[in-house]
């Protein structure tokens, strides 16, 4: 059984395609061989910046002979018929078979397609694959029709075996494959030829080429780290940025670099992002101070000066771009000496937010008056929250974040600090971002918390009051990264905020004050109103505090924008749900469990849902849990239909004097001490007791359904029996709506 070796060698593939190109290669040329019939055993793929390569072990020599029996028409049918399944096999009516069917006669089409040679096969898989490649950007050159990402330069295909290889003539263009291929650019030029996967591996090491991209990585690594620990210092993990630099270069060669002293005294942040975004450079820490005082840079050849020559240019370049960064800092810290962090933000006023919810400035307004609403549910100081809100986006008007835009948050940091601020407030201005994404930290800080919190909230409520809300696979304005924020707040910090109110008070204050601005100039007046009201008033309070103006509008108008409001909240909750199953499910909490407590009183507290979930969770992947449900849903079936059937509510009346059995005593019994513990752990939200109670209800509904008859031939026990089958029910009902549950 052949191995065949594919090699795609072009001009500099962008580092970050080719790991996603390496994997399309893979599928697109084995899915191919798989559907011509040719299997084969294993399959790898490998790219470096200059090349993609597929290796394949264990191919069939040849893909085998298939038949194929089709039944056609019956011998008679009209024309059309006939004809259509002549064309659907490609068959001539001479060719049919005629074969007796329980029917009558019919035609059949037997076709039989020889096994082709491996060549033959994978010949037309590539060419297939290489002119149809899912490049997410390609180029056409010269006079050929093929696009590639980069002008492809040649093509190695062979199939080796024990007796030799042979080239697989594939023509693409003016391509014609070959057993040839090409080292390092510099450092090995010409070309060579190779007889199967392990020789093209050697001869590409003789020739400075390292071909598997894992390997560059744990050697662009350890080399880094080698370095920096012989010069006392430590390399700053980037994962991101190691992948992107082994895809810059076939034959790594790592160089430490030190920063000038100018420089030493930027903030750290600025250091990392410049030297990373500009240079693709490593950042190097003094793990005594903290400071970052190098850099590592990887060459993709070696020199006769041991890379001094490549350092020095890296120098002069990398001081260049410090040097810009040196300028925006010290002018920054100018602005906010001069102005203070407010003057710095004054220019937010003509930053358009979007074009419904206005300015910069009016969304830093909004987040300051929601903050201090939030802050005593989260034990922050109401000044200190309110004043970190009005100062966290006056960093977007700073030059750095201009240049640097990734920076935003962590400047503001500075900024306040430079700025006499209290470290709260600092902090604040950093941390009220977080969390961007899964793996982000979340801010602990109560301050923090309340900036970062009213700052996703107001985002959330604002799109929602313009109604531009998240559709399928579309999410432009990242609601679902805002509302997971919230929640990983929320759980995080195990909050117990009444989120559906701060939804509410902050989406009628958007399409209140939207509403205003559609209607007259005088309407300013009640604007000015509104911004006063803040978010920490009773809706009656809230229509107190209209201005006159806004009055004048008539009250109506004020209670139909209250009522939006109110639907909107409502959607914007459920939304929250969604997000929070899709963040429940990474813990393996099904989505019927959390909807079983969504149903429940008090949903949009997030943290008292999320404790009853997992608390039901593990109850019902229980094995009393298990059969508890299934006792809880055949009592539940049995007395819906009951009441629909007899039209009344069984759910007052049960005595245990009309029991007839010990099953149905025992079950009296046991609710009676159930509904006693049930009701005061659920109060003191004790869910594993209330959970555990309802275990112990098990064995006595078992042994109820297995000894009684509900529907009685008496009226009496019947109704008496139905009346107990509802405190079943009414037990259950504190803890989750199980009906909601599936199985």
């Amino acid at each position: 059984m052949p191995d065949m070796l594919l090699e795609l060698f072009s001009e500099e593939i962008p580092a970050r395609m080719q790991a996603r190109a390496a994997a399309d290669l893979k599928k697109l040329v084995t899915d191919g061989l798989v559907e011509a019939g040719l299997t084969y055993a294993s399959a790898g793929a490998f790219s470096t910046p200059r090349r993609l390569v597929l290796t394949i072990e264990g191919l069939l020599a040849e893909s085998k002979p298939v038949r194929e029996e089709r039944k056609g028409p019956k011998v008679g049918a009209p024309e059309a018929a006939l004809q259509g399944f002549l064309r659907s096999t490609g068959l001539t009516q001479d060719q049919l078979q005629i074969r007796d069917d329980k029917k009558g006669q019919v035609y059949f089409a037997v076709m039989e397609k020889p096994g082709r040679s491996a060549p033959n096969i994978i010949a037309g898989v590539l060419e297939h694959a290489i002119r149809n490649f899912p490049w997410p950007k390609s180029m056409r050159w010269g006079a050929g029709s093929l696009r590639w990402v980069r002008p492809l330069h040649s093509i190695l295909c062979i199939l080796s075996a024990e007796d030799g290889a042979q080239v697989v003539p594939v023509t693409i263009d003016h391509l014609q494959s070959g057993n040839t291929t090409e080292g390092h650019r510099f450092m090995a030029p010409g070309r060579f030829a190779v007889t199967g996967f392990d020789d093209y591996c050697t001869k590409l090491r003789r020739a400075f080429v390292m071909l598997d991209p894992a390997e560059r990585e744990a050697a662009i690594w350890q080399d880094a780290q080698n370095q920096a620990f012989a010069s006392g210092l430590e390399v700053v993990p980037d994962a991101g940025l190691l992948t992107e630099v082994a895809g810059l270069v076939e034959w790594p060669v790592v160089l430490l670099g030190r920063i000038g002293k100018d420089f030493l005294g930027l903030p750290p942040e600025v250091l990392q992002t410049s030297m990373k975004e500009h240079q693709k450079f490593f950042s190097v820490r003094n793990p005594k101070t903290g400071r970052i005082e190098g850099f590592v840079t990887v060459a993709n050849r070696e020199t006769a000066d041991h890379g001094a020559t490549i350092l020095a240019g890296n120098n002069k370049v990398l001081s260049a771009r410090l040097s810009d960064a040196k300028f925006f800092w010290e002018n920054d810290l100018r602005t906010v000496a001069a102005k203070g962090l407010d003057g710095m933000g004054a220019g937010l006023a003509s930053v358009t937010f979007h074009n419904k919810l206005g300015s910069q400035a009016d969304r830093v307004q909004r987040i300051a008056a929601l903050a201090r609403e939030i802050a005593p549910m989260v034990d922050a100081d109401p000044d200190l929250a309110e004043q970190a809100a009005r100062v966290a986006k006056a960093d977007l008007q700073s030059a750095m974040v201009g240049e640097f835009p990734e920076l935003q948050g962590t400047m503001g940091g500075y900024y306040a600090r430079a700025a006499g601020l209290p470290d709260a407030v600092a902090d604040a201005c950093k941390a009220h971002y977080s969390p961007l994404g899964p793996t982000d930290d979340v801010p602990s800080d109560p301050v923090s918390i309340a900036v970062a919190l009213a700052d996703k909230i107001d985002t959330l409520t604002g799109f929602w009051a313009i109604d531009e809300k998240p559709t399928g696979s579309k999410d432009p304005y990242a609601l679902r990264r805002a509302a997971l924020g919230v929640i990983r707040l929320v759980l995080g910090n195990g909050m117990r905020l009444p989120l559906k109110m701060s939804l509410f008070k902050a989406v009628f204050g958007h399409s209140f004050e939207t509403w205003l601005q559609s209607k007259t100039v005088g309407a300013n007046q009640a604007i000015d109103g509104l911004a006063e009201l803040g978010y920490g008033k009773t809706l009656d309070a809230m229509k107190e505090a209209m201005s006159a103006e806004a009055k004048s509008l008539g009250l109506k108008a004020v209670d139909e924008k209250l009522t939006s409001a109110m639907t909107a909240a409502d959607s914007l909750l459920t939304f929250f749900h969604d997000r929070l199953k899709v963040f429940l499910r990474d813990e393996g909490i099904r989505h019927d469990i959390i909807d079983a407590c969504i149903a429940m009183p008090g949903n949009d507290d997030l943290t008292l849902l999320v404790n009853r979930a997992r608390a039901l969770n593990g109850f019902i992947t229980s094995e009393d849990g298990t059969n508890l449900l299934q006792g809880f849903k055949r009592a539940n079936n049995i007395l819906t239909q009951a009441e629909t059937k007899d039209g009344v509510e069984y759910s007052y009346g049960a005595d245990i004097k009309f029991a007839e059995t010990d099953a149905e005593r025992a079950l009296f019994a046991a609710l009676d001490t159930a509904e006693t513990t049930i009701k005061p752990a659920m109060e003191a939200e004790d869910f594993a007791t209330a959970m555990a109670e309802l275990a112990k209800l098990r064995a006595p509904i078992d042994a109820f359904f297995e000894a009684v008859q509900v529907n009685a031939d008496s009226e009496v026990i019947r109704r008496n029996r139905l009346n107990l089958l509802h405190r079943i029910r009414a037990a259950c009902a504190p803890v989750a709506d199980l009906t909601k549950i599936e199985g």
